[in-house]
């Protein structure tokens, strides 16, 4: 099985009343991201920890039911904390950050987090390559910086389209752009 590219940067999923409180204006498409219904917005705000900054992070909507910040590894540097690795949706204990527009700073209590390596795909997806029951496979990569990336999971929603997706630091670790077909090597029971 193969698999198309697609390299995640650090972005922001709001609930609209969080949303509400940080902006006076609609929240507005800037374009289509890859999964159904999902785009890059407009609106970018700046996530602080502690003294740390980073400034015009992207939001995703639409809105969701909670808020997630995603960050890399590198960013955490920059940020001087540890967020932890989690399945998106996965906020419960995650990190606090402080989002800041020129409007409101919103403090939340939880929702920093280093999104897990992911695989979306529906569950008919799941029959077509025989990976029922399957939690986690492997990614052969070629080229330069080749090798093996383990521990991607399955992300099963019916309104999904089949893609991997890896934050920055994993697509620069092994040279690798936007669309890049990657191939499915194994499977972890």
């Amino acid at each position: 099985m193969n698999i198309k590219l697609g390299i995640s940067n650090r972005h922001v999923h709001l609930t609209k009343e969080t949303y509400d409180k940080l902006f006076d204006e609609e929240l507005t498409k800037l374009r289509d991201l890859d999964q159904p219904g999902q785009f890059a917005a407009n609106q970018t705000l700046d996530i602080k920890c502690g003294r740390k900054r980073i400034k015009d992070v992207r939001i995703v909507g639409p809105f969701r039911e909670y808020n997630q910040i995603e960050v890399s590894k590198t960013d955490s540097y920059t940020l001087k904390v540890e967020p932890p690795i989690r399945d998106s949706g996965d906020i419960k204990d995650s990190l606090p950050v402080l989002l800041i527009t020129k409007k409101a700073k919103v403090q939340l209590d939880e929702g920093l987090i280093i999104a897990d390596r992911h695989i979306h795909l529906t569950p008919q997806d799941v029959q077509k390559y025989g990976l029922d029951g399957v939690r986690e496979v492997a990614i052969k990569i070629d080229g330069e910086k080749s090798g093996i990336i383990k521990n991607v999971y399955l992300k099963v929603a019916e309104n999904s389209s089949l893609r991997l997706h890896l934050d920055t630091d994993d697509a620069n670790a092994f040279g690798l752009k936007n669309d890049a077909e990657l191939e499915v090597l194994r499977i972890k029971e």
